[in-house]
């Protein structure tokens, strides 16, 4: 029993100490739930303090940040209100402006209906007058015929006739006083004309020769042209086509062909040789190059120029080319392209003097030896040879006559024609504007390197020494060095057949070989 007793006080004090430490527990899980939950409210509050605080915060510099943004548009939308309140105000202004103009027109609306309604009725009044005289005319008509026993048609007919007849002897009397007049002051009118075109013309005589003058810095130069051997001057001479001529003369060399153009793009040539100072033949050939397309250049602004100063505006392409090209050509020993612009100018004078179309006269004028920039190429006759270039460039039928009539005294002529004529007579009649040794000369130098050209196997041909010889340069694929020797021979016997008297002719065949390679 005891034990009993014993174990069962230990149940009850293991159920009381196991509920003591329950109670004890609770109230300890309790207390830090209190406390958790404390925690919790005091942490809810600090965020929700930190969140109001924010959100004031972000209020605050929203209200900034929409203010700084509300203050351009609240600008720009102030500038659109006055902007609009100044175009109603134009608005208003147009409106008022049109409403007077509405008012004007309905006035002058007004007065038009109000002249039409007298215009009607003065119509019907002078209808029935023009009735009323028709019926009076036809009533004397009736009477005339009655009293003078000829019909209205018999008597019209008998007084077309004496008015014929009165005409045609007024007609013949002032005729025959217009002729008298004519034939007394025609000499002294043409005469008048003339002298006051060529006085207040000034134009300077362009005389062309077959050498150019180059002057150098110093005589040592001279020998850098002629270079070690004459390799230089060689070559110079092979690739430009034009002899150089180095004397003892201090300070110059000159330059002769009888080609102008080939003689300008050589002179180049040298002017920048010498400024550059390398002078070898490889250089020759670039420097050649470039001058060649300079003077090409030159060559179209010169006939731009040439059109522009007389106030042509509208030649085509090929034409300002060819006035460009008459630069270098000349005829009787005038340069062509001055010659050209001078009878221009004086026809363009005379035609105003006599009140006839002054820029027909000048364009006629300037195109009336067109052709001879390409004379070889064309044929002789210049005149129709310039009609069919300025035809072809779309010129007028009017400059077209005028070309073509050109040195014919034709009685069907127009007067710009006849005023070109007599300007062209005027330009080659000044002293120093003729002079027919130059051009033959030119003429027989251009037939030997023409002679030299049509043998196989040449490439160019160039006169020298004023005819004296003429060198040719020879493909060397197709010429060999025994041909070569026949083709020098057989040169200078066509040139003893075909040139009247040629004197002494040295002809020199230059077969060159040469081997580019480019390295990569």
């Amino acid at each position: 029993m005891t034990l009993v007793h014993d174990i069962a006080l230990a149940v009850v004090f293991l159920a009381v100490g196991l509920l003591s430490g329950y109670l004890v527990c609770e109230r300890i899980h309790r207390r830090r739930v209190d406390n958790a939950r404390a925690v919790a409210d005091r942490l809810v509050a600090e965020a929700q303090q930190a969140v109001e605080a924010l959100k004031k915060t972000a209020v605050l510099e929203a209200r900034d940040e929409w203010r700084r943004e509300r203050e351009p548009l609240e600008r720009e939308l102030e500038n659109s209100r006055r902007a609009l309140r100044e175009l109603e105000a134009q608005l208003q202004e147009r409106e008022q402006q049109l409403d007077r103009k509405v008012d004007v027109l309905e006035s002058k609306e007004r007065s038009l209906i109000k002249a039409e309604q007298e215009l009607e009725q003065r119509e019907a009044e002078v209808a029935a007058l023009q009735a009323r005289a028709a019926e009076l005319v036809a009533e004397q008509s009736r009477e005339l015929e009655r009293l003078a026993g000829m019909s209205q048609a018999e008597a019209r007919l008998a007084l077309v006739r004496e008015l014929e007849q009165s005409a045609r002897q007024l007609a013949a009397r002032r005729v025959r006083e217009i002729m008298d007049d004519a034939i007394a002051n025609a000499n002294e009118r043409a005469k008048e004309i003339i002298a006051n075109a060529i006085e207040h013309f000034a134009e300077e005589v362009a005389v062309e020769s077959t050498v150019s003058v180059l002057h150098i810095p110093s005589d040592e130069m001279k020998g850098r042209i002629i270079g070690r051997d004459g390799r230089n001057i060689r070559s110079f001479e092979l690739i430009t086509g034009v002899e150089i001529l180095v004397d003892d003369t201090p300070g110059m060399v000159m330059l002769s062909a009888f080609d102008p153009m080939r003689r300008e793009i050589a002179r180049t040539t040298l002017e920048r040789l010498i400024l550059d100072g390398r002078i070898h033949p490889g250089r020759i050939e670039e420097v050649y190059e470039k001058a060649r397309h300079d003077v090409q250049e030159l060559t179209r602004e010169s006939g731009s120029k040439a059109a522009f100063d007389l106030g042509i505006h509208d030649l085509a392409e090929p034409l300002l080319e060819a006035l460009g090209q008459l630069r270098f050509r000349t005829s009787y020993g005038q340069n062509l392209l001055e010659h050209s612009k001078e009878v221009a100018r004086l026809a363009g004078m005379m035609a105003e003097e006599l009140d006839v179309d002054a820029a027909l006269a000048r364009r006629a004028g300037l195109l009336h030896d067109i052709a001879k920039a390409f004379d070889y190429e064309i044929g002789t006759d210049a005149a129709q040879a310039s009609a069919a270039l300025a035809r072809k460039c779309g010129e007028s039928a009017e400059v077209i006559e005028v070309i073509e009539t050109h040195n014919q005294r034709l009685p069907s002529r127009t007067v710009v024609a006849v005023l070109v004529e007599a300007a062209n007579e005027i330009s080659l009649s000044r002293p120093g504007a003729y002079r027919e040794r130059v051009d033959e000369y030119v003429r027989r130098l251009r037939s030997i390197e023409e002679i030299a050209r049509t043998h196989f196997g040449v490439r160019q041909a160039y006169a020298l020494q004023n005819g004296r010889e003429v060198r040719v340069m020879v493909d060397s694929g197709v010429v060999d060095d025994a041909y070569a020797e026949q083709l020098a021979d057989e040169i200078a016997e066509k040139l003893e057949r075909q040139l009247n008297r040629p004197g002494q002719i040295r002809v020199c065949v230059i077969r060159e070989v040469r081997a580019v390679h480019f390295a990569r």
